[in-house]
């Protein structure tokens, strides 16, 4: 029998855990119990947890294998920092250039979605958070699929997106990726239409890094990304999570989008520290 308690978080996704302390070691059934609720909710939280990073990356690796960080080129880096807190414990304000590149999170995206081998969960751990705003949103892709008809599902699935990381990141400001970064993130090619290899169910892959559909007219294949990712992230569809310090939530980039509220960097601190783990394979050798 599981130890764990479940709380819905929302009706089409997400779920609270309590009853482990994933800063130790998990036995085997309980990495089996964890994995199968992020296949089943997509969006798993621990609260109340306590972390660094040494537990942190000793997590990510139980649940598979660490994802280094794609804008740290030519070395190798696990973290990332999402807020406007630095290592030293100093804050930069609403006008720094990390603050700002950070603001690209604020546009509806999935994590790494433009690696060829895009990622499969991101894991956030978060320290310290603002009194106000700091909110991240998500919305289930999954569930966003299933609401479509059969017809326009069959029209779908067998189209393929380009996901260009230059393409989103120069939305936040021209000169956001250097020369360097953007020669070692091609393009993309990507599958529209994924489907969970566990559990058979398919979900649409979205998000900000999509540039365009191949094959189509260039503004038919934006208004048809424009007009899915709308129907996608209707009110009703977003779960909101108002980060607590001592949260651990790990979210699915296979099938769910994610996109911060903002928060004024100005007057609050933010630090929460991300890792993620690998996906397996590029999405074209999927299962259909």
């Amino acid at each position: 029998m599981s130890q764990l308690t479940y709380e819905k978080l929302h009706p089409e996704f997400g779920v609270r855990l309590r009853g482990v302390d994933v800063s130790k070691p998990l036995t085997t059934e309980l990495t089996r119990e964890i994995s199968a609720a992020v296949d089943d909710y997509s969006f798993v939280c621990f609260p109340g947890q306590t972390m660094d990073d040494d537990r942190q990356l000793a997590l990510t690796r139980q649940l598979g294998k660490p994802e280094p960080s794609h804008t740290s080129v030519g070395k190798v880096e696990y973290f990332g920092t999402i807020g406007n807190v630095q290592k030293d414990g100093t804050v930069l304000g609403s006008t720094h250039k990390k603050t700002i590149f950070l603001t690209g999170n604020n546009m509806w995206h999935s994590d790494a979605s433009f690696k060829p081998v895009p990622a499969f969960l991101s894991i956030m751990c978060a320290y310290e958070t603002p009194a106000e705003g700091g909110v991240t949103m998500f919305v289930s892709l999954r569930a966003a699929y299933e609401r479509l008809s059969p017809a326009r599902k069959a029209e779908l699935d067998p189209l393929i997106a380009i996901h260009d990381y230059v393409y989103s990141r120069s939305k936040v400001a021209p000169d956001a990726v250097s020369p360097e970064l953007a020669a070692s993130l091609p393009p993309v090619r990507q599958r529209l239409v994924r489907t969970n290899p566990a559990t058979g169910t398919k979900n649409l892959f979205l998000g900000s890094h999509v540039r365009e559909i191949e094959g189509m007219d260039p503004a038919a294949g934006r208004a048809l990304l424009d007009e899915l990712t709308a129907e996608a992230i209707r009110p009703e569809h977003i779960y909101g999570h108002a980060w607590q310090p001592g949260d651990v939530v790990l979210w699915d980039n296979r099938c769910l989008l994610h996109a911060g509220a903002g928060y004024d960097a100005d007057r609050f601190r933010r630090y929460m520290r991300q890792t993620r783990v690998s996906g397996t394979c590029s999405t074209l050798e999927e299962a259909a």
